[in-house]
């Protein structure tokens, strides 16, 4: 299994703005700039730093990336390693998530269902934090009673902390007071502890109301202490509109033949399954 990790500091934007006044509004405002999200595609470049268990040394790829996201829910990100279009394959459907890496060191498929599971953080890269990266922020409406949020201020900052019913803390969002554009995610394991760090820099603008970041950096925390990370650069970011061949062939999963590991994720767990 990859782990991945590496924190940093949040660059500290130098102008401060007043912030919102209450948890409702903000949520209303991200919810709304997910719904202006629109179909997309980039390309760009990926850094990706981990480790191996077995491994003591850090491993790193830095290789070409293509992206295609058809809001709210199907994303497909493929990665260039090794001289392979697809050596790594990041994607998901409504239904459905999954990543395909073939990497010398790794040669692995995991798979899951949405129902199934809660958020995916045992992945080196996991769906989901790269849909809410790009704008696609998953906010509770007021009728979800399982889910509550709290609104506090951090300098230049507005942070939604997310709490679930048992008071513990699940994720926070770092909104820039200023252009309110967030720039910062954290999610939070069992123990209260901040298990995973998206950063989000360099934003521009897709359509009205729809920004997406060209600088992203997911670090994940280790038990071990090892820190990993994943940088991605995207580029030539545009709106664009996908056939359903296109569709079909990117968000429909593809059964894992030549892998040697399949694992699937259930209940945040990950279950080995035979070949």
């Amino acid at each position: 299994m990859i782990l991945i990790g590496c924190t940093g500091r949040i660059k500290e934007p130098v102008r401060i703005c007043p912030g919102k006044e209450s948890a409702y509004e903000v949520v209303s405002i991200l919810r709304s700039r997910s719904q202006s999200a629109v179909p997309l595609k980039a390309i760009g470049q990926c850094r990706l730093r981990y480790f191996v268990e077995e491994k003591k040394n850090p491993h790193k790829e830095n290789f070409p990336v293509r992206l295609w996201l058809n809001p709210p829910a199907e994303i497909c990100l493929q990665g260039d390693v090794a001289f392979d279009p697809r050596g790594i394959v990041l994607s998901s459907n409504k239904d459905e998530f999954w990543l395909a890496v073939r990497l010398k060191e790794i040669s692995s498929y995991w798979w899951g269902r949405w129902a199934e599971t809660g958020y995916v953080d045992k992945l080196v890269i996991s769906p989901k934090t790269v849909l809410e990266a790009l704008g696609i922020v998953a906010v509770s409406g007021e009728d979800d009673d399982t889910k509550s949020w709290s609104l506090s201020n951090e300098g230049a900052f507005d942070v939604l902390t997310m709490h679930n019913n048992e008071g513990r803390i699940i994720k926070k969002v770092y909104i820039y007071s200023c252009d309110y554009l967030v720039r910062k995610i954290e999610y939070f394991d069992i123990n209260g502890e901040v298990a995973i760090v998206t950063e989000l820099s360099k934003y521009e603008r897709v359509v009205e109301d729809f920004f997406v970041p060209a600088g992203i950096k997911i670090i994940k925390h280790a038990e071990n202490n090892k820190t990993d990370s994943i940088q991605i650069s995207l580029g030539s970011i545009k709106p664009a509109q996908f056939s359903q061949k296109l569709r079909s062939r990117l968000y429909t999963r593809p059964e894992p033949k030549g892998f040697k590991h399949v694992y699937k994720i259930v209940d945040g767990n990950m279950v080995k399954q035979l070949q």
